[in-house]
């Protein structure tokens, strides 16, 4: 499961701590108090930034002109606040139909630690600090194709990443209105070339396809006037409940049965993380339910970007840092407050308003296939127009090390870049939910 990291629990013996800040950039990160009076997406302020692995040319960089951005969003219950991000002007002609469009990128999973915003990442490429703090902005591979290609993109930093508040991974409202309030902070920066009739692209996968899930299905409510041509989500973790309940103390590991829990035990530390920062009334429970291991290692990843946290849980199991000893069913069993809050993040409930490619690996041991092909179901009955992909060529091999969600990246993003451009061409969508949708099972 990609879960997320939670850094927001109270001091010790409590289950978290606030991150701590980053070295780079603080003050452009830290949000003006009072936040000035305005509306969601608006354009707190922005700065000139160098991406990595640009050129300079007569107008700017090579592949485009980046601009750091800190706009008005609205967070997971109701309330506004500062979310930070980047918006990049591609230097490249476009060379489809109508206007430049600008594709709003979802990023996967960075981490929860400050120092892991993707503004920052964006940058630098690769961030290192002794001993183990090391991460790089692997997002690249799908951004700079796009960017190639002459479209614009804009890339949020998600709620509490970079900004002194808490990074909530995978909350379901926050991520959506981080995405969607992007691309109206795009629209509102002078000089950006995006305006209200732009054609838009929303695109994620992994964490960020949770987040494009979430936004597509949200902009009826939240962003109805947003010109959002198509949404691709790649590998989406739209259930949590399914994702906590089907985890396991011990796995099919590579040499062999009854090795503990993977390489996804920091990404539960991530949500609960979040789950105990967005909702006080989970607090009491999650303190009660955390033995102090659990609280050492929920302090510890609030800090960390997803490749320290990964090397500092490797193969731990739930129950390790749970008070009995508890598995993530049990604990839900055992949390009501914990447990309503987690269900509402589930994705699913909503049909988003624009066509929406969904696309996964079948062997895909972060976020299970079945959570995927639900999302897949529920879209359909409601009446959306979904087209789903289901990689099958990668097989099984050594379970619970992230080898099936990560080698599927690179040909699904392809593929998903494909279908944006028939977006944009106004191709006609080939719907999957045509027929039965008892049964997904994929091409």
């Amino acid at each position: 499961m990609v879960a997320a990291a939670i850094p927001g629990l109270v001091s010790p013996p409590t289950a978290s701590a606030v991150p701590a800040a980053a070295s780079v950039g603080e003050a452009f990160y830290t949000p003006p108090s009072p936040l000035p009076n305005g509306e969601p997406g608006d354009v707190i302020r922005s700065e000139p930034m160098t991406i990595a692995l640009a050129l300079p040319n007569a107008t700017g960089q090579i592949p485009g002109t980046a601009t750091r951005l800190m706009y008005r969003s609205t967070d997971a219950n109701g309330s506004p606040n500062a979310v930070t991000g980047t918006y990049i002007q591609s230097s490249q002609p476009w060379s489809g139909p109508g206007p430049r469009p600008v594709v709003a990128v979802a990023v996967g999973i960075q981490g929860q630690g400050d120092q892991c915003a993707p503004s920052k990442l964006m940058s630098q490429l690769i961030h290192y600090t002794f001993p183990l703090d090391v991460m790089a902005e692997y997002e690249a591979v799908s951004i700079y194709p796009l960017l190639a290609q002459g479209m614009s993109v804009v890339v949020t930093d998600y709620a509490g990443l970079g900004t002194p508040a808490m990074h909530d991974y995978v909350n379901r409202a926050s991520e959506a209105h981080a995405v969607l309030d992007s691309i109206r902070a795009a629209q509102r920066l002078p000089g950006s070339g995006v305006t209200a009739t732009t054609p838009t692209i929303v695109f994620g996968y992994s964490q960020g396809g949770g987040a494009a899930a979430a936004a597509a299905e949200s902009q009826a409510e939240y962003a109805p006037e947003l010109p959002i041509r198509g949404t691709y989500s790649g590998a989406p973790p739209a259930d949590l409940v399914a994702a906590l309940i089907n985890s396991q103390s011990v796995v099919k590991g590579p040499f062999g049965n009854g090795m503990p829990g993977g390489v996804g035990i920091g990404l539960v530390g991530y949500v609960i993380n979040g789950i105990y920062a967005d909702y006080p009334d989970t607090r009491a429970e999650i303190d009660s339910a955390i033995n102090p291991a659990g609280q050492a290692m929920l302090r510890e990843v609030a800090d960390t970007c997803i490749i320290e946290t990964v090397l500092r849980t490797f193969y731990r199991s739930l129950p390790t840092y749970t008070t009995g000893g508890r598995s993530g069913e049990q604990l839900l069993a055992v949390l009501p407050n914990f447990r309503k809050r987690i269900e509402e993040q589930r994705i699913g409930n909503r049909k988003p308003m624009a066509p929406v490619l969904v696309a996964s690996g079948g062997s895909d041991d972060v976020i299970p296939i079945g959570q995927v092909r639900q999302l897949v179901r529920d879209w359909c009955d409601k009446g959306a127009d979904v087209e789903y992909q289901e990689t099958r060529w990668i097989p099984p091999v050594f379970p619970s090390l992230a080898i099936g969600h990560l080698l599927p990246f690179l040909p699904i993003t392809a593929e998903a870049i494909g279908w944006v451009n028939d977006r944009l061409s106004g191709a006609p969508v080939a719907n999957s939910c045509a027929g039965s949708t008892s049964e997904l099972t994929g091409p």
